[in-house]
């Protein structure tokens, strides 16, 4: 089965410089879009990386969301209309809405994009950042309304009215009186046994932060073994950084060169937010590193460098395009079929991987080839 390659849009804002930029760490209390080095998060911009992303024969894009990015609804809606056939990776966090709204919104979308949207579910890993939402929620809290919440509005998409009593979610009558074609695929990450619980129930993709091999098939063995027992069967995907070269040596400078942008002050900073995480997966991915800039090589072609500032995905895949192409083959064989990469920045680096990585994964037969997207400008 071939590979599914998906990008990153960074609605954080965009730099040469800052790992941080793309995803916060969480500290931040309101956008901040200053900088010289940073290109900020317009529409003409992400725009652009996206149309380069379909270019380049990417499948979908990834859209964050958090109090510290622009809302990734608004924006891919947006990116729908200067894009041809490009999927959008919707991150959202159910309760923030209704259910029943959020399955009209998912249906409008679809129609006004052609069926280009998937959802990729995020319950929050930080309560500090989840108040500033008025949610008061735990952890495990938040993913019991999770499965009630796609309880909903799975059977919304179906088109006949819903009632549903639960202990976080109740409805009557939840209706999407014109319910989508093709209904959007669902997206569900998540270490902890909660986690797995309600993606094993309700997610078609189980997404995992990269961590070294082993660990990735240790989590998605204990992953298919609850999804037997509700009688299904997911899809995994994988979301890591890249950093690709024409050679090795023009790789690790790049890395070395990022790292080097990173002060101890700022590292410590990001540690201390990152460490107060309530997120199983937060933990793993601090643990690869612990907060120190050596022995960032964590396995061969992975380096942990940028989840020393950077939360949730902290890790990339480094190396010539060969050398990235046999990674993802070697996490392929494992069971994962979908890449969700970005590099810094991403403009940039879409080019360096859509140019040199995607063809070697074609010379490996792990990629179909596509037909060029329209231009739309």
């Amino acid at each position: 089965m071939p590979v599914t390659l998906h990008w990153f849009l960074p609605t954080t804002g965009d730099s040469r410089t800052d790992l941080s930029k793309g995803n916060a760490v969480g500290a931040r209390k309101h956008l901040d879009f200053s900088g010289a080095s940073e290109r900020r998060p317009t529409v003409e911009y992400i725009g652009q990386i996206a149309r380069s992303a379909e270019q380049l024969g990417f499948d979908a894009a990834l859209t964050p969301t958090s109090s510290w990015c622009e809302d990734a609804w608004v924006i891919t809606a947006a990116l729908t209309q200067v894009t041809e056939r490009l999927r959008f990776l919707v991150a959202f966090r159910p309760g923030l809405v209704a259910p029943t709204l959020a399955a009209q919104m998912a249906a409008t979308f679809q129609r006004v994009s052609g069926n280009r949207l998937l959802l990729n579910v995020v319950t929050g890993g930080d309560d500090v950042e989840q108040r500033r939402f008025g949610d008061f929620l735990t952890k495990d809290e938040r993913y019991a309304r999770a499965g009630e919440y796609l309880d909903v509005v799975r059977r919304a998409w179906e088109g006949e009215p819903v009632d549903f009593d639960g202990r976080h979610v109740r409805v009557e009558g939840a209706h999407v009186p014109n319910p989508p074609e093709v209904p959007p695929g669902i997206y569900l990450g998540g270490s902890s046994a909660p986690a797995i619980e309600v993606a094993a129930r309700y997610a078609d993709v189980y997404l995992t932060w990269g961590e070294p091999p082993a660990a990735v098939a240790e989590k998605i063995g204990r992953v298919r073994e609850a999804a037997e027992r509700e009688g299904r069967e997911l899809r995994f995907g994988i979301r890591l950084h890249a950093i690709a070269r024409d050679t090795a040596e023009e790789a690790w400078a790049e890395a070395d060169r990022l790292l080097a942008g990173i002060d101890d002050a700022a590292i410590a900073r990001a540690q201390a937010t990152l460490r107060a995480s309530q997120s199983e997966g937060q933990a793993r991915m601090v643990a690869l590193h612990d907060g120190s800039k050596d022995g960032l090589e964590v396995y061969p072609n992975l380096w942990a460098g940028v989840g020393l500032v950077r939360g949730g995905a902290g890790t990339a895949l480094v190396g010539s395009h060969a050398e990235i192409a046999d990674r993802i083959a070697e996490y392929h064989e494992l069971g994962i079929d979908e890449f969700i990469l970005s590099g810094y920045p991403h403009l940039e680096e879409v080019y360096r991987v859509g140019e040199g990585v995607v063809p070697a994964l074609r010379s490996l037969g792990l990629l179909e080839e596509k037909e060029p997207a329209k231009s739309l400008a």
